[in-house]
């Protein structure tokens, strides 16, 4: 167990466990600033589709005009969407049609791909970007962009997303989900059934979880080595820190209650601010002095 007491940066002698795949090593790197022992452990890859059909039926139907509004969820699903209609149309012809319809984005990623294909937004979703905040934002422009009798597509972006279009039906909109990436457990699973028995054995002093996929697939390790109830009371002794509150209502769902959420939903200030926290939630939750 770490010395709570030692050390100028807030991490330090403490081992943190990041779960990031596209970005462990800047993770990595990010919690060694503060001082702490990087733990990583791989807990997704990205499998696109292997036969994109739902992306070209999106665009069929987009092309004949049978949707009135698009929602793109993630900057990596809406470049994948527009990598699959180009295998069958000219990208030129997805922008013209994507052009008609009002096109919201949740968050800057997806607003940047947008922006690169010249394709118009009329809406932004603000931070922290949660299916929550599109629907304040399409509440609040009710007047411009009604839901009732409106026909929704929503790019997925890798889980679907009920609750966003449970909502969204009981305002009157017909919705599509269009799937065009999934997320699956990575190609080898020993580092994270490692870090699942390093929290069971309370040798992970912090946890960083930047997406909710991420503590469905430690969860899910775990549940495979019947380990659910011994993450759970692991984790009692941890600082468990979560990027935002999509990521900390699944913590939540698995019984897990997160101890952080950063001001802004980075990765940087994720670890910046667990930083300065992390050792007084172990006192607290260790009850040393």
């Amino acid at each position: 167990m770490a010395d709570l007491e030692s050390g100028n940066r807030g991490l330090d002698g403490l081992r943190v466990l990041s779960l990031e795949s596209r970005q462990a090593s800047q993770m990595a790197k990010l919690i060694e600033n503060h001082g702490g022992i990087a733990v990583s452990a791989s807990s997704m890859r990205e499998v696109p589709l292997k036969e994109n059909i739902e992306a070209l039926q999106f665009a069929e139907a987009l092309f004949s005009g049978k949707f009135d509004l698009v929602i793109f969820m993630t900057g990596v699903g809406t470049r994948i969407l527009f990598g699959a209609v180009e295998t069958q149309y000219p990208r030129q012809k997805l922008v013209e049609a994507l052009s008609r319809v009002p096109v919201i984005v949740r968050g800057p990623k997806p607003a940047a791909v947008m922006r690169e294909f010249a394709v118009p937004v009329a809406i932004t979703v603000p931070e922290p970007n949660t299916w929550r905040d599109i629907l304040q934002s399409l509440d609040q422009q009710a007047d411009r962009f009604p839901l009732q009798g409106k026909r929704v597509a929503i790019q997925e972006y890798g889980i679907p997303n009920r609750e966003l279009t449970r909502e969204m039906e009981a305002r009157g909109a017909a919705v599509t989900p269009v799937a065009v990436y999934q997320w699956a457990l990575p190609e080898d699973t020993t580092p994270l059934r490692k870090a699942v028995g390093e929290i069971v054995e309370r040798k992970i002093d912090v946890i960083l979880v930047t997406s909710a996929t991420q503590i469905h697939h430690l969860m899910q390790i775990a549940s495979q080595d019947g380990l659910a109830d011994a993450i759970r009371r692991g984790l009692e002794g941890a600082v468990v820190a979560s990027i935002g509150p999509v990521t900390s209502e699944a913590l939540r769902e698995f019984g897990i209650a997160p101890n952080l959420e950063p001001a802004h939903p980075k990765m940087g200030q994720l670890v910046h601010e667990t930083a300065e926290k992390a050792k007084g939630i172990l006192r607290q939750k260790r009850g040393q002095c």
